[in-house]
């Protein structure tokens, strides 16, 4: 019997990790796949249209905005950036199991255009240690941290909307756990095949 597909939504601050967990995964779980997004910005050297992102112009994405193709979509800065459907619907009907990374707004638009989608915020130990390791990065000016910061307060405030919570405080922990709410989501009753009790009655 094959087990039913699972639409994995990974949300967390900036700074947790979720890149090297996501990365991770992919090692050790070979049916997983990552969903390619679309945007309107314009490809980076190397970049392959369809392999890293869907490029669209402004016009084609907003098309796709008003017939609903996109799970959820977001204007960053000038550009968009948005969940082709139809893409994510092909990788689960072939089996696979399809993993996002979107920020907590992406993931409730997600939730609502697919509520048999599993979401997982993934925290660090504490926030006192994550803006120590932003801060750390002297990535950005100070102002700009501090609207980074601020954002992040906002993302916890949003977790209770998850389904899972898992804090990242080492990397083979913090998969190990994914992989077990994983393995428990395709376990539920209501994603099981409806023939599945015929077959086990008469089997």
């Amino acid at each position: 019997m094959m087990s039913p597909s699972l639409l994995i939504v990974v949300s967390g601050p900036s700074g947790v990790g979720k890149n090297t967990v996501i990365n991770n995964l992919f090692i050790r779980k070979p049916d997983l796949r990552y969903s390619v997004s679309a945007t309107t910005r314009d490809p980076r050297p190397n970049e392959i249209d369809g392999q890293h992102y869907f490029f669209l112009t402004e016009t084609e994405f907003q098309k796709k905005i008003t017939a609903g193709d996109f799970l959820e979509w977001a204007k960053v800065y000038e550009y968009y950036y948005g969940t082709p459907k139809q893409h994510v619907q092909q990788l689960l009907s072939s089996g696979c199991d399809v993993i996002l990374d979107v920020d907590v707004q992406g993931a409730l638009q997600v939730k609502k255009s697919l509520p048999e989608a599993v979401l997982i915020f993934l925290a660090p130990p504490s926030l006192a240690e994550l803006k120590k390791r932003l801060a750390g990065r002297n990535t950005e000016p100070e102002t700009e941290l501090n609207k980074r910061l601020q954002y992040i307060e906002t993302e916890f405030q949003m977790m209770p909307q998850y389904d899972y919570l898992v804090i990242n405080k080492e990397i083979d922990l913090t998969c190990d756990q994914i992989e077990c709410i994983i393995l428990a989501e395709k376990r539920r009753v209501n994603r099981q095949p409806e023939n599945l009790l015929n077959n086990i009655l008469n089997g």
